[in-house]
């Protein structure tokens, strides 16, 4: 069976909820420009737009789940200011230490809540927003926690919800292994970058994960380099 048929279930440094130091920071540092250069951006602040684009309403509450660095916050403040939005930011992390930073490096951005939270916690859909965002994130999960994580997100966002993560394909997967080996100097971004990619999704992987989730409708497109786009409209 090829190794790319099926997600892999390894688990990555990244998810020790624990690392800090100067690995993390580099690793947080490489990522934004892995973001920036393979069109990584684009494909979350093009949700917004299709999501509020047209709204007549010019003010959302965000939820960025699995904020890291807080990168992709700055991204959605910039695109909300260019188009005349007034976007809220919450930047939800599980760790303590990446949240701390994210408050460093968007220090100049003050209005922003920074929230150290496990997403698996009870509380996690009492306060709702009207829009969750997520990056990168939801290959950190099991098939099976990403139904419960995304019932949860069902519950906690009033418009739609923006999921932004990696295609499962070999080219991608040997691409990204021999780029980061070349360029990278995080260990944590050698090993989870490939890895990354073997734990994320196909189409039908997608699919059956939102059928599971209880969803009724949901728009899926593909963006280069090797980017799902998960769309789901509540209004």
């Amino acid at each position: 069976m090829s190794r790319f048929s099926q997600r892999c279930e390894d688990k990555e440094l990244m998810d020790d909820l624990e690392c800090s130091g100067e690995e993390l920071e580099q690793t947080l540092k490489e990522l934004k420009t892995i973001n920036k250069l393979l069109g990584g951006n684009y494909v979350t602040t093009n949700g917004l737009r299709k999501l509020i684009g047209n709204s007549t309403d010019k003010t959302f509450s965000v939820a960025d789940i699995g904020c890291g660095g807080g990168d992709m916050i700055r991204v959605m403040d910039d695109w909300a200011i260019s188009h005349d939005f007034k976007l809220k930011f919450t930047g939800i992390d599980a760790n303590r230490n990446i949240i701390d930073l994210a408050r460093v490096r968007l220090a100049d951005k003050p209005e922003i809540d920074w929230t150290i939270q496990n997403v698996f916690d009870p509380a996690f859909s009492n306060h709702r927003v009207d829009i969750i965002t997520c990056t990168l994130f939801t290959h950190h999960f099991t098939s099976q926690e990403l139904v419960d994580l995304l019932s949860a997100f069902r519950k906690k966002a009033k418009v739609g919800i923006i999921i932004n993560d990696l295609h499962r394909h070999p080219l991608a997967y040997y691409s990204i292994k021999w780029l980061t080996r070349i360029f990278s100097r995080s260990e944590m971004v050698q090993n989870d970058a490939p890895l990354s990619v073997l734990r994320s999704f196909s189409r039908e992987d997608w699919e059956n994960i939102l059928k599971a989730s209880g969803f009724k409708s949901w728009k899926i497109k593909w963006y280069w380099a090797f980017r799902w786009q998960i769309l789901i409209s509540f209004v």
